[in-house]
C-alpha cells in the first residue's frame, strides 16, 4: 500500500503524446477556463454583461439597451481633461464613443443631402422603405441616418429618424432601400415631408463594411448574385470586394481621437466639439497638406509625437499631395506636434522611409521610447533621433513577422506577438517564446481569418491572451471561439474556449478587464463566478502517469485525498481514467464530488497509468487546486 502525491508541472502541454507528458513532467494536458497561479490550477473569474444605452432622435438618453452595429475590432479607453472616462469603439462599419454607458455614433459622413422633398416610399404590409435621392453614390451595406422626416405609411418619426440609422439593402442610380423594424400600414409613393435630410456615413467606398476579408480573388469570390457568371472579381475595379476585412487603427492625440481605416484615410474626433459631433477628415483640418489617403496601420510615436502611417501612399512633391497608390512597405510620418502636415520641408520634420524585408507592413506597437513595426516577415525598431533624419530604423529580427493587425501587445514596454507559427517577445531583443501548445493552436486555427485574432492583456494575473477562430467554427462570417494564454510571470501556457473580438485591460473606473463579443455585447471580466449568469464549464486534465516507476505492475487506487481551496457553494468533480497500456481503452471511474467538507474519496480504479480530470459546471463555483494524494495497492492482472 502506497500513498502517492500527484504533483504536476504548471501549465498545459499538448505538443507531445499524453503518455510522454505523464512520464516527463508530469504535465497537465488539457483545460478550459483555468489559469495557473503560483504553479497551481485555479478557475478564472467570471464575466457579466455591461448594459449600454441608446439615444433617441434628439440625442437624449433612452432606457433602451443597445448593441454595437457591426463587430467590434478595436477600442481604446482614455480620460479627458474633464475627468470623464470614455471608450472609442471601432466596428467593421461604425465608429463610436461610449461615455457614461451611452453610445454615441461618431462615424464620419461621406455626404449629406438636405431638404429632400417627400423622398420616402412605402408599400402596405412591407418593411422595405425606398428613398429617392438623385446620384446618392451609396452602396449596399452602407448606413444612412434620416432627420426631420415626418411619419408616413404608418411608419413613425422615431422609426424613420432613428439615431442608429438604417443599413442600405439595395441601390439604383437615384434610389436606395432599407428595411424598417416594422411593416408599413399603407402604400405611399412620395412622403416624409419637404425638408428631409439624409446623412451618408462613410461606407464601402472608404473601406468600411467588410466584416470578413475575402481570402482570394477570382471566380466565385464575393456574395451570391454579385457580378456576372464566369467573370473573375477584381478588387481594383470592384468596390464591393476587399481582400481584407475592415479594421480601424485608433490613437490618442492628447484628449482627441485619431482613427484610420485600413487601406483608407485618417479622421479626427475632437473631444471639445462634443459627443454629438462626428469625426472628420484629417485632410480637412486647417493647414493640412499631403495627408496620406491610404494607410494600413497608424500609431503615435513617443515621446516626440509624430503621427505615423505604416503602409502608405507616397507624397508627391510636385502636386503637394499623396499619390493615392498604396505602398505596403512605406512608413510616413507627419511633422512633429501636427498630425495634419505631411509634406516634408526644410523647416519641418515630416518624412518617410521604405522598409525592405517583407511584402507589407502588418502591425505597429509602442515599446518604451521606440515604435515596433512588424511586416509579414520581419520586425523593425523606429526611434526618434532628431534632425536631420528625424527617425532611425533598425532591423531587429527576420522570420518573425506578425500574423495579424491586432496580434501585438505592449506590456510595460515589452511587446508580445503571434507570428505565423510561433510566439515572440521583444524586450530589447527579439526572442521566440517556447510554447508547449504551439502546434495545437496553429494546426487548429483557420488561417484565412488571422486578421480577426486579437491580443489581450490582463495585468492583474500577468497574462497575454490571443483569441482566434478554430476549425470547428463554420459559416461565411466566423468569429473567434478559442484562446491561448501566456503567463509572462510564471512562463506557463493555458488554452480554452471563449470568443472575444476586442479587449481592454482595466482602466479608470473600470477596475476589471472588459471586452466585446461578436454580437456586440460588452462584458466585464474577472467578475463573479458565472458566464453572465450561465454555468462556466471549467476543467483541467492531467497526463496519464505510471503508478510505478517501471510500469510493470497494475495498481488499484482505492482512495483520493484532495487538496483544494473552494467556496462553500462549490461542487468540484474528479474523474479517474486508467489504462493498462498507453494505447489501450481508457476506463473511467467517477465522477466523485468534492465539497468544502470533503476529506477523502473512496474509489476503485485499476491500471498501470492513471490520469485525473477535475471540473465544475455551476454558476457559483470557485476553486483552486493543490497537491492531491492517492492511495494505491499493487494488484494482479485479473
Amino acid at each position: 500500500m502506497t500513498l502517492q502525491i500527484l504533483k504536476f508541472q504548471p501549465g498545459i502541454v499538448k505538443d507531445i503524446t499524453e503518455y510522454s507528458a505523464g512520464k516527463n513532467g508530469p504535465f497537465w494536458v488539457d483545460g478550459d477556463l483555468v489559469r495557473f497561479r503560483n504553479g497551481y490550477p485555479t478557475k478564472i473569474g467570471g464575466w457579466q454583461k455591461d448594459t449600454i444605452y441608446g439615444l433617441d432622435t434628439s440625442g437624449a438618453q433612452t432606457d433602451t439597451e443597445v448593441t454595437l452595429q457591426g463587430v467590434c475590432r478595436n477600442m481604446i479607453p482614455w480620460r479627458g481633461l474633464d475627468g470623464t472616462d470614455r471608450i472609442a469603439i471601432a466596428t467593421d462599419n461604425h465608429l463610436y464613443i461610449l461615455e457614461n454607458s451611452l453610445l454615441y455614433d461618431v462615424t464620419p459622413l461621406r455626404k449629406t443631402s438636405t431638404n429632400l422633398s417627400n423622398p420616402i416610399a412605402t408599400s402596405n404590409g412591407s418593411t422595405t422603405v425606398t428613398i429617392t435621392d438623385n446620384s446618392h453614390g451609396a452602396a449596399v451595406g452602407d448606413w444612412v441616418v434620416l432627420s426631420d422626416a415626418t411619419a408616413t405609411g404608418g411608419l413613425t418619426t422615431d422609426i424613420l429618424n432613428s439615431y442608429r440609422g438604417h443599413q442600405i439593402t439595395a441601390v439604383a442610380t437615384n434610389t436606395f432601400t432599407f428595411t424598417a423594424p416594422s411593416a408599413a400600414s399603407s402604400t405611399v409613393a412620395s412622403g416624409g415631408g419637404t425638408g428631409v435630410d439624409v446623412e451618408y456615413l462613410i461606407g464601402n467606398a472608404a473601406g468600411l463594411g467588410n466584416q470578413t476579408g475575402d481570402p482570394a480573388l477570382g471566380w466565385g469570390v464575393g456574395g451570391w448574385g454579385e457580378s456576372t457568371w464566369g467573370t473573375p472579381r477584381d478588387a481594383s475595379t470592384d468596390p464591393d470586394i476587399s481582400l481584407e476585412g475592415t479594421e480601424f487603427s485608433l490613437s490618442l492625440w492628447g484628449e482627441d481621437l485619431l482613427a484610420t481605416v485600413r487601406e483608407g484615410t485618417s479622421y479626427i474626433w475632437d473631444l471639445s466639439d462634443g459627443t454629438n459631433t462626428r469625426a472628420t477628415l484629417v485632410s480637412a483640418e486647417s493647414g493640412a497638406g499631403g495627408v496620406p489617403t491610404k494607410s494600413l496601420v497608424t500609431s503615435i510615436s513617443f515621446p516626440d509625437r509624430h503621427f505615423v502611417c505604416a503602409g502608405s501612399d507616397p507624397y508627391v512633391a510636385a502636386s503637394g499631395a499623396s499619390s493615392g497608390t498604396l505602398d505596403p512597405m512605406l512608413v510616413r510620418w507627419s511633422t512633429q506636434e501636427n498630425f495634419a502636415v505631411w509634406g516634408p520641408t526644410a523647416t519641418n520634420t515630416a518624412g518617410d522611409q521604405r522598409l525592405q524585408i517583407g511584402t507589407k507592413i502588418i502591425a505597429m506597437s509602442s515599446a518604451r521610447e521606440e515604435t515596433i513595426i512588424a511586416t509579414d516577415e520581419a520586425i523593425y525598431g523606429m526611434t526618434f533621433v532628431g534632425a536631420p533624419f528625424t527617425f532611425s530604423f533598425r532591423l531587429l529580427a527576420s522570420n518573425c513577422g506578425a500574423l495579424g493587425i491586432n496580434v501585438m501587445m505592449n506590456v510595460d514596454g515589452d511587446v508580445y506577438w503571434m507570428g505565423k507559427r510561433n510566439f515572440f517577445m521583444y524586450n530589447g531583443s527579439v526572442q521566440e517564446i517556447p510554447c508547449p501548445v504551439q502546434h495545437y493552436v496553429f494546426d487548429r486555427m483557420q488561417l484565412n481569418y488571422v486578421d480577426k485574432i486579437i491580443a489581450a492583456h490582463n495585468k492583474k494575473f500577468k497574462e497575454v491572451t490571443w483569441f482566434y477562430i478554430s476549425e470547428s467554427v463554420e459559416g461565411a462570417e466566423p468569429e473567434s471561439d478559442s484562446y491561448v494564454t501566456y503567463n509572462y510571470s510564471e512562463q506557463t501556457w493555458t488554452i480554452g474556449s471563449l470568443g472575444r473580438t476586442a479587449w481592454s485591460d482595466s482602466f479608470g473606473f473600470r477596475t476589471v478587464p472588459f471586452a466585446f463579443d461578436s454580437d456586440g455585447y460588452l462584458y466585464n471580466h474577472e467578475t463573479g463566478t458565472s458566464a453572465n449568469g450561465s454555468a462556466m464549464n471549467a476543467h483541467i486534465e492531467s497526463a496519464p502517469r505510471e503508478m510505478s516507476e517501471s510500469g510493470e505492475n497494475l495498481f488499484l487506487v482505492d482512495k483520493i485525498i484532495p487538496d483544494v481551496t473552494l467556496t462553500a457553494n462549490t461542487s468540484l468533480y474528479v474523474q479517474l481514467n486508467t489504462r493498462k497500456y498507453p494505447n489501450a481503452t481508457e476506463i473511467t471511474k467517477g465522477p466523485f464530488t468534492i465539497t468544502s467538507s470533503t476529506t477523502k474519496l473512496s474509489t476503485r480504479a485499476k491500471g498501470r497509468q492513471m490520469s485525473m480530470k477535475l471540473y465544475s459546471s455551476g454558476t457559483t463555483d470557485e476553486w483552486s487546486l493543490g497537491d492531491f494524494r492517492i492511495n494505491s495497492i499493487k494488484d494482479s492482472l485479473r
